[in-house]
């Protein structure tokens, strides 16, 4: 009985292990783009985001198309090392909805000379090809 028990769970065991790949995966380009904003690279810190004219950032002035656009918004909202600031990311969750898609909640804050900014994000992602990246971003 104990060997028929242990057959039948191992599959259960075995069936959410793809998706914790997955969500480390994301995980990691979350690590790579606090590590790109910390070196004040906001170029590199782009690569975690769909380079796509569809790619969708929302905030506080209303939905923005493209990943171009979204990069001139960051240069233009973060144009020093010191108006960048440090950057941390705290992941509340990652649900893998599938193969290809997941949605986050998280909170991010920075730590600058005079002001700490912070607020918090949802984040759709798409693994496009092999890669993970952010198709939605809306940000508060």
């Amino acid at each position: 009985m104990k060997l028929l028990l242990i057959f039948c769970l191992i599959p259960l065991a075995l069936a959410g292990q793809p998706f914790n790949r997955e969500q480390e995966a994301i995980r990691k380009v979350m690590r790579l783009q606090q590590e790109a904003w910390n070196r004040a690279d906001i170029q590199a810190f782009m690569e975690g985001y769909w380079k796509s004219d569809s790619l969708k950032f929302i905030g506080r002035n209303g939905v923005t198309y493209g990943w171009q656009t979204t990069l001139d918004n960051y240069k233009k909202g973060y144009p020093t090392p010191e108006a960048m600031g440090q950057l941390t990311f705290t992941i509340v969750s990652l649900e893998v909805l599938s193969n290809s898609s997941a949605f986050m909640i998280g909170q991010w804050k920075l730590k600058r000379i005079n002001d700490e900014p912070g607020g918090y994000f949802t984040l759709l992602w798409r693994k496009i090809g092999k890669n993970w990246v952010i198709v939605a971003d809306h940000t508060s």
